[in-house]
């Protein structure tokens, strides 16, 4: 007798439903309970899987995105890592535009998806026409039959999580989520999954997180933009030079910011620890919890969930780098690097 053969018609049917995993190690002398979403599992190991699919789904339906046509993006490689994807899989161009700011794995990968990428300089103003926003606007000018995804300021990146990520934390929390901690970059994921978590539950705290550097947490606190809290800094989807409309600030409760070298080792802590081969991102938000809690921000009845964004294989020549990680100067006798765990035969 034949039997059905159990298997997906394509990745994009593993998008979602990733799972929530308990902190043990990492968060051993805090106060409460601390659960990781880890969005590395979703097939292109990060919870942009997530917008891609919603957005060009949604361009599909309305009839703006059709067969044969270009999809064009500004990313700082995660989205598009997914955008390439979903389009290799449904049959449209793909062209991006990168900050310099990405690791070199980050800007490979996108090559090897079949993607076009404009690498651009990272540390211009958002106005500038070598920026990676403008470089898309203009590309999304000059090609014909192409859409710009403008995931900053798409309304359709906070939906997707609000239908997703959103759900899916309070039904593995069974509802009793108390807390949730969720860098802001364009701010889509954050903003999504607060506003289902307010709905079900107006006191779960939202905290977010930003990086020096940005001007997010300023701005939500003073509703003013001040250039003068720009400077360069190293983390890669999180803070920004600009304002997203993505970013629903009403529903954020708290902004916490993190430096550089604390989340890189944060994420390299957590790698050792948990198991969790997470990316810089993860190791900021993850350090933002210590930060919360030294604050005294939970108390022993918390259920505190961290949104890991994506995979550390994204962060092999950063961050996972001695080298790299060295001429940081992120590395002194409190911290040294890892080259001990390595011995050569000959």
């Amino acid at each position: 007798m034949n039997k059905d053969i159990k298997a997906y018609d394509s990745v994009l049917d593993l998008i979602g439903e990733t799972p929530l995993i308990k902190l043990s190690t990492t968060t051993a002398h805090y106060t409460g309970e601390f659960f990781a979403k880890v969005e590395a599992f979703n097939p292109g190991h990060s919870s942009k899987d997530r917008i891609a699919l919603h957005i060009i789904e949604e361009a599909e339906r309305k009839g703006i995105l059709k067969p044969g046509d270009t999809i064009i993006e500004t990313t700082s490689g995660n989205t598009g890592f997914s955008i390439a994807m979903v389009s290799r899989i449904k049959g449209y161009d793909c062209i991006l535009a990168v900050s310099s700011k990405s690791s070199a794995d980050k800007i490979d990968m996108l090559k090897s998806m079949g993607a076009k990428v404009y690498v651009c300089p990272a540390h211009v103003s958002a106005d500038d026409p070598r920026s990676y926003y403008e470089v898309a606007k203009r590309l999304h000018e000059e090609i014909k039959n192409s859409i710009y995804i403008n995931q900053y300021f798409n309304e359709l990146n906070i939906e997707a999580h609000y239908k997703s990520t959103g759900p899916e934390i309070w039904e593995q929390t069974g509802g009793q989520i108390t807390h949730l901690v969720a860098c802001s970059g364009t701010g889509g994921t954050i903003s999504g999954t607060a506003r289902f978590l307010k709905e079900q539950n107006p006191n779960i705290e939202i905290l977010g997180v930003d990086a020096y550097g940005s001007v997010l947490k300023k701005y939500h606190e003073t509703k003013e933009f001040d250039a003068e809290e720009i400077y360069p800094y190293r983390i890669e989807g999180l803070g920004k030079n600009l304002i997203p409309t993505a970013t629903d600030f009403e529903s954020i409760d708290y902004f916490v910011k993190v430096k550089d070298e604390d989340a890189a080792h944060m994420a390299r802590k957590i790698s050792q620890t948990e198991g969790l081969f997470v990316g810089y991102t993860s190791g900021a938000a993850m350090q933002a919890v210590k930060l919360l809690n030294d604050e005294g921000r939970f108390d022993k009845n918390s259920k505190v969930v961290i949104i890991f964004p994506d995979h550390g294989s994204r962060y092999m020549s950063k961050i996972y780098n001695d080298q790299w990680m060295q001429d940081q100067g992120f590395f002194d006798s409190k911290s040294t690097a890892t080259e001990q765990h390595i011995e050569y035969i000959k």
